[in-house]
């Protein structure tokens, strides 16, 4: 025994991992995706909507796994990529290390809280942006211009939508 011992078994680390249905996996960023690419065509205004990312941030918070965020912000991305007109692996790219990170934090926050929840939304939002910005013009060359306060908004939006969004997908969580 060491003098830390008794440091770590008084403070129980409190994981409490989100189990979903593998169609539930499968069928909602899915869902989200086709949104994204087909609904702004007839409703131009839902296009600030980013649903494939809100769906990422929400899994790879709820399942607290750095790896399965990886992997899910990785397939959702690229099944984005496929599915819209950008460069295959752009969004492929972005999600996965949205996935990443937002799995990361969620080991050290309360992800049931609605105003976490906000935050974080509105800062993956920005993150997502900005990465998807340095990427453009690093490895495309294409010389996108990146407005900050526009980005803002369009966060705060998002994020306006993930709190209702996320308790929407709570309820298709396992019971037991």
């Amino acid at each position: 025994m060491t003098e830390y011992d008794g440091l770590f078994s008084e403070y129980p680390r409190k994981t409490r991992i989100s189990r979903y249905r593998p169609a539930a996996l499968i069928l909602t960023p899915l869902l989200a995706i086709l949104f994204q690419v087909y609904v702004p065509m007839f409703l131009v205004y839902l296009a600030y909507l980013e649903l494939p990312l809100l769906v990422t941030v929400y899994f790879a918070l709820m399942r607290r796994s750095p790896v399965v965020g990886l992997f899910l912000g990785a397939g959702i991305g690229l099944a984005q990529d496929s599915l819209s007109g950008h460069p295959v692996g752009m969004f492929g790219i972005v999600k996965t290390l949205v996935g990443y990170f937002a799995a990361s934090v969620s080991l050290r926050l309360d992800m049931d809280n609605p105003l976490v929840r906000l935050i974080l939304a509105f800062f993956f939002f920005f993150f997502h942006q900005f990465f998807y910005w340095v990427l453009a013009r690093a490895l495309l060359g294409q010389q996108l211009v990146f407005d900050a306060q526009l980005t803002a908004f369009s966060g705060l939006l998002n994020a306006a939508v993930a709190v209702p969004l996320f308790q929407l997908l709570d309820k298709l969580k396992e019971t037991g």
